[in-house]
């Protein structure tokens, strides 16, 4: 019996695993997560690497807001949306909150139904924000007390949530927060979070008041979660701080959260984080057949964080 050989058979089997190791164990250990899921690791490594080595200075980071860069749920209760936060007495009498709740009874199954396509959805969305946005004008809500409605909410960012802001600034990484919700509110809700730093930007639906301090409309164009990839194409690509920045780390929490990066000219690498908060079962496969990494009923940064601290780090040039 030739015991001899067996170690030159385990040599690759060794390089391999030490590979294996120095990235789940050394420098990304939050991939091995079991809330992690992934369809193809070796194009995520890859996508890393690539980012990794091209630096800080050619990325840029396009997230959602609600339930993706805010928590999903806290002890088992919904935290509230930018457009839930609204739902005060400060701002919204009892009528509307009951109108506003049947509606998202309606809809919201729609919004997360597996079995429709975007395309299916999009009008149907399109009536629902329009829909609420006509209840909260009738409102005549006073742009003065928008801060203290965010305060006397239970929003709350996820946790990790600052090291992530603070990472991307330090770095001068610009993130851009592309939200289907109420930017009057989400900005409100990362001012008083003090991460409302120079680099962020918002694109998303903005409250338009009259001089006396009341909503009298929106603004713009409607954003909701289907059609953000037409706000990509006509917002996101004339911000000049994305330009020459053409690796993308991408957050949402919807497949429509997908198309925030449409507006990024000439990308080189991609890399889409999707939260999969909500129905797991029922959307798990779309969700990996999407999304580079998917994480299920995760309420953290964590992943988010690590692989940033990896991307902006000067090591491994």
């Amino acid at each position: 019996m030739q015991i001899h050989h067996i170690p030159w058979i385990y040599t690759p089997v060794r390089t391999v695993l030490a590979i294996w190791h120095q990235l789940t164990k050394t420098e990304i250990p939050e991939l091995a997560k079991c809330s992690v899921l992934m369809r193809e690791r070796s194009r995520v490594e890859e996508t890393m690497h690539a980012m990794q080595r091209a630096g800080a200075g050619h990325l840029q980071v396009i997230s959602d807001f609600d339930m993706t860069l805010t928590r999903f749920a806290h002890n088992g209760k919904r935290v509230p949306t930018t457009h839930n936060i609204l739902d005060n007495r400060l701002l919204i009498d009892e009528d509307c909150t009951k109108k506003m709740r049947e509606l998202l009874n309606t809809y919201y199954p729609i919004e997360i139904d597996a079995c429709r396509t975007a395309e299916e959805k999009l009008p149907l969305m399109v009536e629902w924000w329009t829909k609420v946005h006509e209840l909260l004008i009738q409102q005549r809500i006073r742009k003065d007390m928008l801060a203290q409605a965010v305060q006397e909410s239970s929003t709350m960012l996820r946790d990790g949530y600052k090291l992530f802001f603070d990472r991307l600034t330090e770095k001068e990484v610009p993130l851009l927060i592309f939200s289907a919700g109420v930017g009057d509110v989400l900005e409100e809700v990362i001012r008083q979070n003090h991460v409302f730093y120079p680099n962020v930007h918002i694109i998303s639906n903005y409250m338009d008041f009259d001089q006396t301090g009341v909503l009298r409309a929106f603004k713009g164009q409607l954003i909701h979660t289907f059609n953000k990839r037409e706000g990509a194409l006509s917002h996101a690509a004339g911000l000049t701080e994305l330009q020459g920045r053409p690796n993308v780390l991408l957050l949402g929490d919807s497949l429509g959260d997908l198309t925030m990066a449409d507006g990024v000219s000439e990308h080189q690498n991609i890399l889409t984080i999707g939260f999969l908060n909500d129905k797991v079962e029922e959307r798990k496969e779309s969700y990996i057949n999407s999304f580079d990494i998917v994480l299920v009923q995760d309420e953290t940064m964590d992943v988010a964080n690590a692989i940033l601290r990896y991307i902006t780090s000067s090591r491994h040039k």
